[in-house]
């Protein structure tokens, strides 16, 4: 139970990176995430080597493949005098290892079901008063000193940045929803319903134009696979009890989902009726400058990668920005001007790309391939929702470097096998 708590706080503290000391190298997140590595290894060290089950293969092939394309970009930046920021390579260098490990021993038999089970309920359990008192110190209910809540006019909590803490609420919220499904008692159901609707609402407020996208998504995707559920169910099964079924778990997501499109059209019209132009295209336009710049970058390299950490420049316009913006929110770290590139893409695919080339971007595409392929033959339809919310969030921002992702993946494969392996159990009896 020890090592269960520790994890489900390193990955909760994985998005209050503003939690972290001034000047620190790693914060509480990191700290919890070490010792629970530690307690693990010393699980270990007792055994010759964990079985090699199939989640725990896919993951170490990934792995294997990942840290080759890392090293085959390393050594082609080298040999074509390719400059990078020192100090963000060796946070790559770091930050990776730190990254597998978590990933792999999370799902290290005996009993990774169960305990990823409880990893997860413990994150239901301590997430929602998490996120209830962002929510409250906020709107100045609570006060934590040198925290800023907001970017602007967003809710960023506790985290660097609003998308961080948007990601955090997806991840959350549908774990919640998976567990909805398969708690055996009402209350158990109804904490985890009531935490995936506090992680919509926070979600919602970080105005992150991705959230909004998963949660529209979400609510056809969710409902979708539920309706396949029932009809290749081979339980007697009444239209209305199904139909009830899958509305009662799909509500949260169907009222969620409503907001942000309620919010967008009011947005344009308002937009409209003054004239006045949106930032969302200039952000568009600076998204696809970058993502034009990786690509360059990535086929410089013949497609090999440059090595860990960031490898474009920083686009003139943000330059231009910080040079007239004297009142930028506090505690929000931006890359540093200096003479090596050391911007990102903002694209998961596209940041493989130039860091580890072709390998990298296939290698990470068949992990993504088959989590989405587990999860949907065994009838799991928050967790195919989670992957599919995942992908739609690597197309605009780096998310590989995130213990989150890492642990929804893990969560997904080992349920999604679990389940189908139950299945076919009963299939043959």
């Amino acid at each position: 139970m020890t090592r269960d708590l520790l994890l489900a706080l390193g990955l909760l503290m994985s998005a209050a990176s503003q939690l972290r000391p001034t000047g620190a190298k790693i914060g509480p997140s990191e700290a919890c995430l070490v010792l629970w590595l530690l307690l693990m290894l010393g699980r270990e060290a007792g055994r010759l080597g964990p079985p090699l089950t199939p989640v725990l293969s896919r993951l170490i092939m990934f792995w294997l493949l990942f840290a080759l394309a890392q090293c085959i970009g390393t050594l082609t930046g080298y040999s074509i005098g390719d400059s990078h920021d020192p100090d963000l390579f060796l946070h790559d260098v770091l930050a990776y290892p730190l990254l597998a490990a978590v990933s792999l021993l999370s799902v290290v038999e005996p009993g990774a079901s169960c305990r990823l089970q409880r990893v997860a309920w413990h994150m239901v359990w301590l997430g929602a008063p998490f996120l209830a008192l962002q929510l409250s110190h906020a709107f100045g209910l609570v006060a934590v000193a040198s925290i800023d809540p907001w970017y602007w006019d967003r809710l960023r909590g506790w985290s660097e940045n609003p998308n961080q803490l948007a990601l955090f609420c997806t991840v959350l919220g549908l774990l919640s929803l998976h567990l909805a499904g398969s708690a055996a008692r009402f209350w158990s159901r109804a904490i985890a319903i009531g935490c995936a609707v506090l992680s919509a609402v926070v979600g919602r407020l970080t105005k992150s134009d991705t959230f909004s996208l998963v949660l529209v998504a979400a609510g056809p995707i969710f409902v979708g696979i539920k309706l396949r559920e029932w009809l290749v169910s081979p339980k007697e099964l009444t239209l209305a009890a199904a139909c009830a079924s899958t509305l009662t778990l799909a509500l949260p997501l169907l009222l969620a989902a409503t907001v942000p499109l309620t919010y967008s059209i009011s947005v344009q019209a308002e937009g409209l009726a003054k004239g006045s132009p949106k930032g969302t295209e200039r952000e568009a336009l600076l998204r696809f400058h970058a993502w034009k710049e990786a690509i360059n970058r990535g086929l410089e390299s013949g497609m090999l990668g440059l090595g860990p950490g960031p490898h474009i420049e920083i686009p003139p316009e943000i330059v231009a920005a910080r040079q007239t913006t004297k009142d930028d929110p506090k505690n929000l770290e931006h890359p540093s001007l200096n003479s090596a590139p050391n911007f990102e893409a903002h694209n998961t695919l596209l940041d493989l790309f130039t860091q580890g080339g072709l390998l990298a971007v296939l290698s990470f595409i068949w992990l993504m391939a088959t989590s989405l392929s587990t999860t949907y033959r065994a009838k799991c339809a928050a967790l195919t929702t989670l992957i599919c919310g995942l992908a739609v969030f690597s197309i605009f921002h780096l998310i590989v470097r995130h213990p989150l992702f890492w642990f929804a993946t893990g969560f997904c494969l080992v349920a999604g096998h679990q389940t189908g392996r139950a299945d076919d159990v009963r299939t043959r009896s």
